[in-house]
């Protein structure tokens, strides 16, 4: 039979052997897989490139010539070291994300090893593989009144490797017509700050102003790399400072006068922005309060530039404590949200404050595919939102353009996700609220949505006392899940206690160097070994954790999901009378049924092997899921557990499960008989209904603004906030001192305006000449009565006429004065 070979068949099973990422733990590996197949050391790095890595378990010939290509399309010089192990050099690249990348031995004749190569945002990069800029605020304030002197830079010597070191600047911009094909990304080498220095992982300098061509460009970076290379060489051994403002390197005009040069550019990307399409129409709204922020983990992910867990370093946010980002770029122009929350856990918005939340009209982290704009990612968000910020706020005082494009979005029409968990041995919690327990063994739909593409599979196995007893009872030990035409994604418990091990695309991922990671269609995100949060482009966000040797599962929903939901954890419809559907479309009641109909309904949500998205890649898992049964109808659960007071475990329980969760907590510690798990049962429903109290709907009235010519007090606008009115000498107030947020999304009162005191002079004065002229004609009538009365006295003296000889129209006037 033909011996088969992994070169250029990485990922392909032969009948003989395997080149899948499978064979490891299977043990059919052909034999020179790990040497066409290979693995690296480190296996990520900036996007900037210059990190230097080593092939694993493959041997090199000395003599051999190395070329590395990424992406189908991009070279650097590879070499053999001295213990014949090969090196490749990542290229500066434009994306984020696992990077294909083949290795030749033959100075570029063919390529017939391959791998894969993690780029991460400048922002994301552990700060110890940077050049770090001392004190960076002042590099990039450089030139703005009072801050000159020399500035200073590190770096550790080992990641350049070399004796002697060239310090380069380069700069970024993005030129063609926005949005259209012409429209191009660039970084390029401008100039050497210094040459042939020794490499003592220090360097500072006096910055001096640039002259154009140099000037013109405002992004940039530094670079640290050999002196054996020629200038500016692309993709080589080097260490990269962040990108930042090159506010150090600017034009004598900006040192001269800063402000004047820094408000005419921000008149020039205010005129830019008029002539650029709105995005703001398609930005996700923000969270209404840090609770919700921090809770929503399938459409939002903590900002690192401004996070509560790390001390709330907020640079660019003064006044809050906490912002996060909205995890995907909106659809047409690739646009990001930001929000930013005060001390209190309310919302802080740029009409109250210069910290307040603002929306990006590039998105900091990118978007696929990437490599264009305004999806490069963190270059193109400074082109588009963060030097802006600089000319109109931070190096002039005219931070009224900026806000005008990019106003804070409040929350009046944002909605909370509903949350479906499983826990424990295993219990359920519906999207809706309606509980019950399912310890069927197998694999099962926890949510199938056909309407929207979304995939998300469990697994559970039985309990395995410490002792290595096996009780009637399971666990979730692994879940697996895809969107659309995304990755396949695997979280399940590893043989360390409660560690997860992530899998994608049946590979497993390693987060040793990132916590982080940009696949195809999803992003995973695990800080600790213990936990994973999955994120899909419709907002749908998985939350794994180990938990005593069960996997605790949260699954997030945004509001589209409504209607569209199957499986073990319900429709989805605020009806919790229908959660539990079988796949027939048979609704099983809840609230009265056995815990028997209730098993019965969990069978009925077993997958076939032809719809599964599980790895099995253990002979244990080949027997007992692949070749098994989906559902073992001969596995038979405990249905309840007795209540033994004379068990002394049973006492224990009672007490140590009393309060929330108490009857799931008693059940598991009693089934496994163990406290620590029912413990574990407790707190992982604890979380839940910490969970859903954090995403509790709340009523937003949207901003008020002070009246012209006053103030306000208050910058709450949910339900319940006051907001009250004042205003400034030489005026007075009409309409409401204060206004309260209704429960209907209305402000109370009416909007208040303030009223110059010249204004109310004017019509009191109106008022009191009106009254004094009324007065003058009253004082002419009775003047002009009395004469006639004298005349008619007279007239009556002379004739002897009496009042009852008057003609009527006479005695009447009479009366009348």
């Amino acid at each position: 039979m033909k011996t088969r070979s992994c070169e250029g068949g990485c990922g392909r099973e032969w009948e003989t052997c395997s080149c899948h990422a499978t064979c490891g733990s299977l043990l059919t590996c052909c034999v020179d897989y790990r040497q066409f197949c290979v693995q690296v050391s480190p296996y990520s790095g900036t996007v900037f490139g210059g990190t230097d890595f080593v092939v694993l378990n493959a041997t090199f010939h000395h003599n051999s010539t190395l070329t590395c290509r990424f992406d189908g399309e991009i070279l650097t010089d590879g070499y053999v070291d001295g213990d014949g192990s090969g090196h490749c050099i990542s290229p500066l690249l434009y994306e984020t994300g696992w990077i294909p990348f083949h290795i030749s031995t033959d100075g570029g004749e063919t390529y017939s090893r391959e791998g894969m190569w993690l780029s991460v945002h400048p922002g994301k990069l552990d700060p110890r593989f940077k050049a770090t800029l001392v004190n960076s605020t002042k590099w990039q304030y450089y030139g703005t009144p009072n801050v000159g002197g020399a500035l200073s830079m590190t770096w550790n010597t080992s990641h350049v490797g070399a004796e002697r070191v060239n310090v380069e600047l380069w700069g970024y911009r993005e030129t063609g017509e926005p949005y259209s094909d012409s429209w191009h990304a660039e970084w390029m080498y401008l100039y050497s700050l210094e040459r042939n220095l020794s490499n003592s992982g220090q360097f500072s300098f006096i910055p001096r102003p640039a002259e154009r061509p140099f000037s013109d460009w405002e992004l940039g970076c530094l670079r640290v790399s050999s002196s054996s290379h020629t200038d500016g060489k692309w993709n080589v051994h080097a260490v990269w400072s962040e990108d930042h403002a090159l506010a150090w390197h600017l034009e004598e005009w900006f040192r001269q006068d800063s402000a004047s040069w820094a408000r005419g550019k921000c008149l020039q990307w205010d005129r830019l922005e008029r002539g650029l399409p709105n995005f703001l129409n398609e930005t996700i709204d923000c969270p209404c309060t840090l609770a919700q922020a921090r809770a929503d983990t399938g459409r939002f992910h903590t900002d690192y530039g401004c996070d509560i867990e790390k001390g709330s370093v907020c640079t660019y946010h003064p006044g809050s404590v906490h912002c996060i980002r909205a995890i995907q770029a909106s659809p047409r122009y690739a646009a990001g949200q930001q929000c930013c929350y005060d001390s209190t856990g309310a919302q802080v918005l740029t009409a109250d404050s210069i910290g307040g939340s603002t929306p990006d009209r590039a998105h900091d982290w990118g978007s696929p595919p990437y490599s264009r704009p305004p999806r490069v990612p963190g270059a193109s968000h400074w082109i588009y939102d963060v030097l802006s910020f600089y000319y109109c706020c931070l190096w002039s005082d005219n931070c009224h353009y900026y806000f005008t494009h990019r106003p804070s979005s409040d929350c009046r029409t944002y909605t909370t996700p509903k949350a479906g968990v499983v826990f424990g041995d295993p219990h359920f919690i519906t999207f809706d609220g309606t509980n019950y327990t399912f310890n069927g063994k197998g694999e099962y739909y926890l949510l199938e949505s056909p309407g929207r593409g979304l995939t998300i599979q469990g697994r559970t196995e039985p309990v395995r006392l410490e002792n290595g007893t096996i009780v009637n009872a399971t666990r979730l030990s692994a879940v697996a899940m895809k969107e659309q035409n995304s990755d396949v994604i695997e979280v399940r418990l590893s043989g360390q206690s409660d560690h997860l091990e992530i899998l994608w695309n049946q590979q497993v991922l390693s987060f040793s160097e990132q916590s982080w990671m940009d696949l195809t269609g999803v992003f995973v995100f695990s800080p600790v070994p213990q936990n994973a949060t999955v994120m899909f482009p419709s907002g749908a966000g998985v939350e794994v954790r180990g938990r005593v040797g069960t996997l605790a599962t949260t699954v997030l929903l945004p509001e589209e999901f409504k209607d569209h939901t199957l499986g073990l954890l319900g429709q989805m419809n605020n009806d919790p009378q229908d959660d539990l559907v079988t796949p027939n479309g048979t609704t099983i009641p809840s609230d009265h049924s056995s815990a028997q109909d209730l098993f019965g309904f969990g069978a009925s949500w077993a997958i076939t092997n032809e719809t599964s998205l599980f790895t099995y890649d253990s002979e244990y898992l080949l027997k007992t899921f692949y070749f098994g049964p989906k559902h073992d109808s001969g596995f038979v659960p405990l249905f309840s557990v007795p209540d033994t007071p004379a068990d002394p475990l049973y006492q224990e329980a009672q007490r140590m499960c009393a309060g929330q969760g108490s009857a799931f907590c008693r059940f598991d510690a009693l089934a496994a008989r163990s406290l620590e798990v029912g413990n574990a049962t407790k707190v992982a429903f604890q979380s839940y209904a910490v969970l859903v109290q954090d995403l509790q709907p709340v009523v937003s009235c949207g901003w008020l603004g002070p009246p012209n010519n006053g103030r306000k007090q208050g910058s709450r606008y949910l339900q319940g906030a006051v907001v009250s009115f004042s205003c400034n000498t030489g005026y007075v107030l009409a309409g409401a001192e204060e206004r309260t947020c209704q429960a209907d999304g209305q402000w109370s009162g009416s909007p208040a305006h303030c009223v110059s005191d010249n204004t109310l002079g004017i019509v009191l004065g109106s008022v009191i000449g009106a009254l004094a002229l009324v007065t003058m004609v009253m004082m002419i009538v009775l003047q002009s009565r009395k004469q006639k009365r004298r005349e008619m006295e007279e007239a009556a003296g002379n004739s002897d006429t009496k009042p009852e000889d008057l003609p009527p129209s006479q005695i009447v006037f009479q009366v009348a004065l």
